[in-house]
């Protein structure tokens, strides 16, 4: 049996954190630097941008945990550490920050960093920030790790999850960042998975690995994929369990609830896009096969004309036509069926790839709310899948507009 329960990245037995305002950001008012501590060596693993540019930092942290464990996360905000001569340097240096502040070994310790792209880093602030991040550190400092890696979020993004492997308890939970720059094109944001399960490292890969196809992959604010992003798992085995080696069932448990962890984490990531009013969830069924399900809800969710005209509530279903038809996706379009569905009902639009008479007000009634499902129906096979994204409002601009200043 799974539940949601409070507490976030700290969640799980073993773990503290902590966050501050150490300088990089010139807003006193906003944390800057965020820490996550397992109490003893955790099982790690983690997943990167594809952008051919790479912030330093992941470039530290794929060295740092390629013998699968790790102790610590250290992230700041307000600079990405990326296309700086120094970058390695600058990243090695937190590292050996916390390393030194806590007594373990800088090679146990992962580093992110999200913000502006090409301006220098000092560790000058962070050297400063240390002893009060590491002072704070705590089993209730999920929520100050979660405001310290914010950039433009309007909202930390916090969940946990409880559930059973082995016959014990264990805890599974995450915080992110995500507002911009994020696509489908692992990694797209930043992400801090902990768990107090036991795994080897290399089932926590494999888990992850196939996770983020489904989730992470699946959401798209701006068509800009991230230089710095990453999704990092820390599993420290306070639980008590027997180690998971192997599928099997104590293996999908442990799947189900990190898939709970990352849905919700990706719900709220593209609920929170850039100057977003809404969440726009595309749901794809009736597919051929998994990969022409997972190219449509992605073409759709991508759609800058069906993204304005959601924030419009503008039931204009032509554009999900038209971006089903660019998707590359081999689809019969004379029998897609699409509809519009949100809290204040559910509306067809099309069908058999032809429009139909629907009531306009009702449309843009279901349209008004929050969050909207698109649903599009192939009627051609059993696969399915589901994307994520956001409406595209003037916001967009103005913040991408003066994004340095």
């Amino acid at each position: 049996m799974m539940k949601t329960i409070e507490g976030g990245v700290t969640a799980a037995k073993g773990f503290t954190a902590s966050g501050t305002h150490c300088g990089i950001r010139k807003n006193t008012s906003k944390n800057d630097l965020s820490l996550i501590v397992s109490e003893c060596e955790a099982s790690a693993a983690a997943v990167y941008t594809t952008n051919l540019v790479k912030g330093a930092p992941l470039t530290v942290t794929k060295e740092h945990i390629s013998n699968g464990r790790a102790r610590a996360v250290i992230c700041n905000s307000g600079n990405a550490n990326t296309c700086n001569a120094d970058g390695i340097e600058i990243a090695e240096g937190m590292a050996q920050l916390v390393a030194d502040s806590l007594g373990i070994s800088a090679d146990d310790v992962v580093v992110a960093s999200t913000g502006v792209i090409g301006q220098p880093l000092s560790l000058e602030p962070i050297k400063a920030g240390m002893p009060e991040l590491v002072s704070k550190l705590s089993s209730d400092g999920g929520h100050e790790a979660a405001l310290g890696i914010m950039t433009t979020d309007t909202v930390s993004k916090e969940v946990a999850v409880e559930f059973t492997a082995g016959g014990r308890t264990c805890r599974i939970g995450g915080i992110a960042k995500g507002s911009g720059m994020i696509h489908p094109n692992m990694a797209t944001m930043l992400v801090f998975i902990t768990t107090d399960a036991a795994i080897a490292p290399e089932m926590l890969q494999k888990a992850l690995s196939g996770d983020i196809a489904n989730t992470f992959n699946m959401i798209s604010i701006d068509g800009d994929t991230s230089t710095n992003d990453m999704v990092t798992v820390l599993a420290n085995g306070m639980a008590g369990n027997d180690e998971i080696t192997a599928e099997g069932e104590d293996f999908t448990a442990f799947m189900t609830a990190l898939n709970t962890v990352t849905v919700s984490l990706c719900r709220m990531i593209a609920g929170d896009g850039e100057g977003a009013t809404k969440l726009l969830e595309c749901r794809v069924s009736g597919a051929e096969t998994l990969d022409t399900a997972k190219t449509v809800a992605k073409s759709v969710i991508c759609s800058s004309l069906l993204k304005a005209a959601m924030f419009g509530a503008d039931a204009n279903w032509g554009r999900v036509l038209c971006a089903i038809g660019y998707s590359g996706a081999d689809v019969d379009v004379n029998k897609i069926d699409v509809s519009f569905k949100s809290a204040k009902g559910e509306i067809l639009v099309c069908k058999d790839g032809a429009g139909v008479d629907f009531n306009e007000e009702k449309a843009k009634e279901i349209l008004l709310e929050k969050e909207i499902e698109i649903s599009v129906a192939l009627n051609s096979g059993e696969y399915s899948s589901t994307a994520w994204g956001c409406d595209l409002t003037y916001d967009y601009v103005k913040i991408n507009g003066d994004y340095r200043t």
